[in-house]
């Protein structure tokens, strides 16, 4: 075939490549465009790649290493996002691509459906579980706060816990914000928890997670993975304090308890101690009041107990009488006991003695014999027992008897009939009395009350208390 003749410039396929690539890269340098995360894969080298696209076209997307490590959030398939980058071309399949250098939601909806996503699973993985809940200390000794220490949020904690109970607190130092807030917030969490509980520095009783309010870009951080999984498995129980009341998080639902502000978990961590005196007081108080109830009750029934006892004298009375008896019959009833025995034995004593002379020489004879060279000693044997028993109870009578308590100055007042006087109220004017003393008996005759000595007032300034008698408060003897 004949060749058409033509001026058109012939190109490599390396040139137009290279032409087209310039082109691209000179008209659009730093581009932003919005689509819809679709495939998207994560090989071995960490770099990221995924394909932005809406409803008519698909552009594909490069992310280093490097630029995807210091991003807030990761992009998922099916998320809107907003990328910005620069255009390019990959000469090797002819197609054009975006390096991405920054990505971020298309708008509030986009992370709210981002969150609520992650939040689903999570909550699948039993990390919200009410089981994993861990109970507050009463009253902890050290508290770790995880916060930024530049901030108002720790100086309201601070201020709050001196208010109410002033406690031991140690910080652990985070960004509560931007790319590296989620893992420094993590490692603080992880960190607590590897402290030994005798180390130099000592273990957390309670951690609190804190932050001031703020947007939902700005919080985001407290709504990653590893945040959540390391308050989840945190040993110390955690309490989450991040943002305002409205503001939510997914550290929230993995905390052992959410506070609506920094200083109200202050308030939850610690009670307040001036409550707490009062009412360990209130305590003490009660207790004091049930043991002086308790005690007052006891004495009365221990008064209304001892009332219906009989008196010590009414029950040994009738006993002492009968001892006085048995001590006046006591001698007689000996001395007639040994006369009767005397007289049995003076009796047998010449039957035995001729007995013993027929049977000496058989066996009954011996045994007679026998027989009678014990008597003698037998019977001083319990001659001698019946005598010191005799003496005993003699002893024994002398110490129940009232006149060995006349011999220690005492006296028994009886009447003219012989009856013993017991009280003043048995007695009147002129009554007729015997008083016996150890060395004797004198009669004596009853004055009234006008011949009592008259008791005289001593001056105030020279009055001493009296003397307490030997034998006052001494109970009645007869």
């Amino acid at each position: 075939m004949e060749e058409t003749a033509t001026n058109a410039h012939e190109y490599t396929v390396s040139e137009i490549s290279g032409a087209v690539k310039r082109t691209i890269e000179d008209n659009f340098g730093h581009v932003r465009i919005r689509g819809e995360v679709g495939r998207l894969s994560r090989p071995g080298s960490g770099h990221l790649y995924f394909d932005l696209k809406d409803d008519k076209s698909v552009i594909s997307a490069i992310a280093w290493k490097g630029v995807v490590s210091r991003w807030r959030f990761q992009p998922e398939q099916g998320l809107e996002v907003i990328v910005t980058g620069k255009l390019t071309t990959f000469p090797g399949q002819s197609k054009y691509q975006i390096i991405v250098e920054n990505i971020e939601p298309a708008g509030v909806g986009a992370l709210m459906a981002l969150l609520e996503e992650r939040r689903k699973k999570l909550l699948a993985e039993g990390l919200f579980d009410k089981e994993r809940k861990q109970d507050l200390p009463y009253l902890p000794r050290v508290i770790g706060v995880v916060t930024s220490p530049s901030g108002a949020v720790i100086r309201d904690i601070l201020h709050r816990l001196d208010d109410r109970f002033p406690t031991h607190v140690i910080v652990w130092p985070v960004r509560v914000q931007g790319e590296s807030c989620a893992p420094e917030v993590a490692n603080a969490v992880r960190g607590f928890n590897e402290f030994k509980p005798d180390g130099i520095i000592a273990r957390p009783d309670l951690i609190i997670v804190a932050r001031g309010g703020g947007s939902v870009e700005d919080l985001w951080g407290f709504n990653e993975e590893e945040v959540v999984r390391a308050v989840a498995d945190s040993a110390i129980p955690v309490i989450s304090a991040v943002g305002h009341e409205t503001d939510i998080t997914l550290i929230d639902y993995a905390a052992d308890r959410r506070a609506p502000t920094p200083t109200g978990a202050a308030e939850m961590a610690v009670p307040v101690r001036g409550e707490l005196i009062a009412y360990v007081e209130d305590l003490g108080t009660r207790q004091r009041n049930a043991t002086r109830r308790l005690t007052a009750n006891y004495r009365d029934r221990m008064r209304a107990a001892s009332a219906g006892l009989p008196r010590p004298a009414d029950l040994v009375s009738v006993a002492r009488q009968r001892l006085d008896l048995a001590t006046e019959k006591l001698a007689g009833g000996l001395r007639a006991a040994r006369q009767q025995k005397a007289l049995m034995l003076a009796n047998i004593a010449p039957r035995l003695s001729a007995s013993i002379l027929r049977q000496r020489n058989g066996d009954r004879g011996t045994r007679l014999m026998q027989l009678a060279n014990r008597m003698p000693p037998a019977l001083k044997r319990t001659t001698t027992e019946k005598k010191q028993r005799l003496v005993s109870l003699g002893k024994l009578l002398d110490s129940l008897s009232h006149k060995s308590v006349i011999k220690r100055g005492f006296a028994l007042v009886t009447n003219a009939d012989g009856k013993l006087v017991r009280a003043a109220a048995q007695l009147s004017a002129n009554d007729a009395l015997v008083l016996e003393f150890a060395d004797g008996k004198v009669g004596a005759r009853v004055d009234g009350d006008d011949a009592l000595p008259k008791k005289t007032k001593e001056p105030a300034n020279n009055s001493k208390p009296p003397k307490s008698k030997p034998n006052e408060g001494q109970s009645e003897l007869f």
